[in-house]
């Protein structure tokens, strides 16, 4: 089957194009989250480069978050637009099992990746996960936490169902936080500098993997882990 992978949830406004699990075509661009202004050309310029058309696709993947609140519902509308007007198929893929399987291929068939997002003031998103014979299982839900509970929601976990694991941590937080994770877990290991920005193409492995699994979710929703800054202000001001 022919996928399309976007990705708008960070600075990286991210188009792949797959056959199944083979990678057709990738742009990944850094275009400093002025998505609306270029993801329709991306993905026009990248169905051209693989002498496609949208007829052809059979599954769109989306980045549903958590990430950039601006670039995640310029991604999800788009891809809606497309799934209602040609009745294409969508799953929708949140960033930190997208950052996950940058690392899946890469590391043993029985190992367990934490996904960690900064999200600026010492916060992260973070979620964990086990690789278990080539089939990613969520075991900590997404969640929006400090780096100080990550870790000791993490450290909880590990210490009541794992004996001390190798942890392989993927994602910027892991490493803006690498000395405060090597604290706690001494058999840590992180992802390279590439593997920690989010990518398109993994996005598109991840939905073709839920796909097979029997899921097809083609009502997309965004993942808000935390409230906009905006709604912030808002009721804050209300609050007065």
């Amino acid at each position: 089957m022919k996928i399309l992978s976007i990705d708008t949830a960070s600075n990286i406004c991210g188009v792949s194009l797959l056959e199944d699990d083979k990678l057709i075509c990738n742009l990944d661009t850094n275009t400093g989250r002025t998505h609306s202004e270029n993801l329709m050309s991306i993905i026009k310029k990248s169905l051209e480069k693989s002498n496609l058309t949208l007829q052809n696709i059979d599954l769109i993947t989306c980045d549903i978050g958590p990430g950039s609140f601006t670039g995640i519902r310029i991604g999800i509308a788009t891809v809606k637009a497309f799934c209602d007007s040609l009745n294409i198929s969508c799953i929708g893929i949140n960033s930190l099992e997208s950052l996950a399987y940058n690392i899946k291929n890469d590391i043993q068939k029985n190992g367990f990746i934490c996904s960690i997002i900064d999200c600026k003031n010492d916060n992260c998103y973070f979620s964990f996960y086990e690789n278990k014979n080539g089939i990613l299982q969520n075991l900590i839900t997404p969640q929006a936490e400090s780096i100080e509970s990550c870790i000791a929601i993490l450290k909880n976990y590990c210490d009541d169902t794992l004996v001390n694991p190798i942890i392989y941590f993927v994602g910027d937080g892991s490493e803006i936080y690498e000395n405060t994770i090597k604290s706690t877990f001494k058999n840590a290991k992180f992802a390279n500098t590439t593997s920690n920005i989010l990518n398109s193409y993994s996005l598109g492995l991840a939905g073709f993997d839920k796909f097979k699994s029997g899921i097809n979710n083609n009502e997309i929703l965004p993942l808000y882990l935390k409230k906009p800054q905006a709604q912030k202000q808002l009721e804050e001001k209300n609050n007065f």
